[in-house]
């Protein structure tokens, strides 16, 4: 046996590099075809979602991004079953697959103007067959490389599978910056938008020949030849406490915090620099993938050291560390992206005065519901703007009134006025609104004059390396907590519950919050909770994994 294992491990270390090479190229192209659309939910929004209002069409986009994240713990377990049975290679090139062709689709699709209510709907369901066939992927690609991977080396072998998420969206960036530069704002936003989309396809190409050319893990051809593999792989994987007791652990211990970390750092900084610091879209794309070129190479630093002083104190470290310091980088970025906002906000800062009862909670995902009273049409004019707000509680039944520093502004009601009328008046409010706003020296857009671009991308890297921290390591850890049997299933649930539902809802959740509450950085308090959350469960109840023997 000791002979075998030698022999097996030097095998493994000849082959390694083309194993992590073919496995990890096709995930990049997966999270390119993912990431495509987060990176143009809001004109996705304006195509897809243009029979509602302004606010709702990209709180609603980022709900369609969302609904692929919500379906990934089901593709998890269709494809981590079939994975566990049938073998890791085919499963995982299924799925790619999938992805690819909805994807296609995606760019090919008429908008709403065209095919009306059709168009998102389509959408909504090629976003799905997204979601699933990642659900599938990364347990794939991660056992996989594991498994082909030296005891002692599996942090270091399977961190460049998690570079291959960042590298996706590099590569999106890139892609979406090109066609934007080649073709101009006007064109790309009306069509151009759709060609990173087809593109796709010539990767998809690429990358089913790649993992042609891959043979199935050695851990699981031996497993399998001694008869050991699972029969019922859901029912070993959940239907046992000893192992669901595991998965739960995984999830609020480990996953849960990462993802929200990873999406907020990645994400939810590209949102909050074009929508709540109106920095144009070309620079904050810049902006991010100068960050993600910096951090990067950390993914494989910390994979590498997580080998060595272990898994659980790098990812618990880096969850930490973000929640402790969100709130102060956010508003760094404030600072040095769009300082008009910060002097404004200091000198006369805005207060909308309202009755509570009045006041709505404005998402609107059918478009039917009338926001009319006096503070929902205050709140909306000023959430359409952009503009960071407090709430201050006025009597039951008054007008809501909107204090500019000394400036008073009065509201109206609209319940009693018809569509035109309130259109109409709605306008004058918004025109006066927008001359005391410029007046206290809100600006419209961030002015890049005043842009500090250095220390945005020093800011935006220090929450690219918290990603890696969380990151880097978190695929060894969770290969190694589950026997090889019900590997693939027990370990891609966790990690699709904990990226799909608590990261993916991210951008929707925090900006629903900002909305709801007016300070910009309101929305911050989702990821720090989950981030806090998991770092005292991980630390009481997960062990270390990095010395575990794979094998069995």
């Amino acid at each position: 046996m000791a002979t075998t294992a030698v022999d097996m491990r030097g095998s493994l270390d000849t082959n390694h590099r083309r194993v992590i090479l073919a496995s990890s190229l096709g995930t990049v192209f997966e999270w390119y075809d993912f990431y495509l659309y987060g990176s143009l939910a809001a004109l996705i929004g304006k195509h897809f979602f243009s029979g509602l209002n302004e606010t709702s069409q990209f709180i609603f986009a980022l709900l369609a991004f969302a609904a692929g994240f919500a379906v990934r713990p089901f593709g998890a377990i269709v494809f981590g079953r079939l994975g566990d049975m049938i073998g890791r290679k085919y499963t995982f090139l299924i799925t790619i697959v999938i992805m690819g062709l909805s994807t296609f689709f995606v760019g090919v699709l008429p908008g709403y103007a065209t095919i009306g209510v059709a168009a998102p709907t389509i959408l909504i369901a090629l976003r799905l067959l997204q979601g699933l066939a990642l659900g599938g992927e990364y347990g794939g690609a991660a056992t996989y490389v594991a498994e082909h991977a030296p005891q002692g080396k599996r942090g270091l072998y399977t961190s460049f599978i998690q570079i291959t998420a960042t590298f996706g969206l590099f590569l999106s960036l890139l892609v979406i910056l090109g066609t934007r530069l080649g073709m101009g704002t006007e064109g790309f936003e009306a069509w151009g938008w759709r060609i990173p989309f087809l593109i796709s396809s010539l990767l998809l190409i690429v990358s089913v020949y790649i993992r042609m050319q891959l043979s199935e893990s050695p851990v699981f051809q031996q497993m399998k030849a001694e008869g050991k593999h699972s029969k019922a792989p859901l029912t070993e994987a959940f239907g046992q406490w000893k192992n669901l007791k595991l998965v739960i652990l995984a999830l609020l211990g480990a996953t849960a915090g990462q993802a929200v970390v990873w999406y907020t750092g990645q994400f939810y900084a590209l949102y909050f620099l074009t929508q709540s610091l109106k920095i144009d879209g070309t620079t904050a794309n810049l902006l991010i993938a100068a960050a993600l070129a910096i951090g990067t190479p950390f993914f494989v630093l910390f994979g590498w050291l997580s080998d060595r002083v272990g898994r659980k104190p790098i990812v618990l470290a880096g969850c930490l560390l973000a929640a402790l310091t969100y709130f102060p980088i956010f508003k760094g970025l404030t600072h040095y992206g769009n300082p008009a906002i910060e002097q404004a906000a200091a000198t006369s800062p805005v207060k909308v005065v309202a009755d509570p009862q009045a006041c709505s909670f404005q998402f609107d995902p059918v478009g039917k519901s009338k926001f009319t009273s006096s503070c929902d049409v205050a709140k909306s004019a000023l959430a359409k703007k952009g503009i960071p707000y407090t709430n201050v509680t006025a009597e039951r039944g008054a007008i809501a009134e909107v204090k500019i520093g000394d400036t008073n502004i009065s509201s109206f009601e609209g319940g009693s006025l018809e569509g035109k009328a309130f259109a109409d008046q709605s306008k004058a409010f918004g025109s006066q609104l927008g001359a005391a706003l410029k007046t206290a020296g809100y600006p419209e857009k961030a002015n890049p004059e005043q842009t500090n671009n250095v220390m945005l991308i020093v800011l935006l890297a220090i929450l690219v390396i918290y990603v890696t921290m969380v990151y880097g390591p978190i695929a060894a850890w969770l290969v190694e907590m589950f026997p090889t049997r019900i590997r693939y299933t027990s370990m891609s649930l966790p990690y699709h519950i904990g990226n799909g539902w608590f990261g993916g809802f991210v951008p929707t959740i925090g900006f629903m919050l900002v909305a709801w509450k007016g300070d910009i950085y309101y929305g911050l308090w989702y990821p720090i909770i989950v981030a806090i959350a998991t770092f005292f469960i991980g630390l009481l109840f997960l062990r270390e994994t990095k010395d575990v023997d794979i094998r069995h």
